[in-house]
């Protein structure tokens, strides 16, 4: 399955950004009203430079206190993104996530963000697929193939 129809089958293909200038408590403040992981850093909406996640928020404040809030968020995000394409395969984005032991990856098309890929969006796909691989063995097999 490619990432394209993941972000078909997503209740909500937005993607949630704030500017590398908020203060680190605002953002840890849409992460928890939102209930999500991660937003993206973005100075227009469109192009993604960094990525901030609870793991990012709750690391720094176990180094540097409750004062961290008051940071802007570059301070803290993680510049290096690793990123993907709508024709990446799910399988790809999922060994990616695993290896680089991360849970969110931007989705970019000639350099706009289009969406974000979840691990948990990539295991649904998967398990999708081996579903429907089960089910056509099956009925080749019911079939006397």
């Amino acid at each position: 399955m490619q990432v394209q129809h993941i972000l078909k089958n997503k209740a909500d293909d937005g993607v949630v950004t704030v500017s590398p200038t908020t203060l680190l408590r605002d953002a840890a403040k849409i992460l928890a009203e939102r209930r999500i992981g991660t937003v993206v850093v973005s100075e227009d909406g469109e192009t993604a430079v960094g990525i901030l996640s609870e793991r990012d928020i709750v690391r720094v404040l176990s180094m540097r206190g409750a004062s961290c809030l008051d940071a802007q968020v570059d301070e803290y995000m993680t510049r290096n993104l690793q990123t993907c394409a709508r024709g990446d395969s799910a399988d790809d984005v999922l060994r990616r996530m695993t290896e680089g032991r991360f849970r969110h990856m931007p989705v970019l098309e000639e350099g706009r963000l289009v969406g974000l890929i979840t691990i948990g969006d990539a295991v649904k796909a998967r398990l999708t697929e081996l579903a429907m691989e089960k089910d056509a063995l099956e009925g080749m097999l019911t079939n006397n193939w």
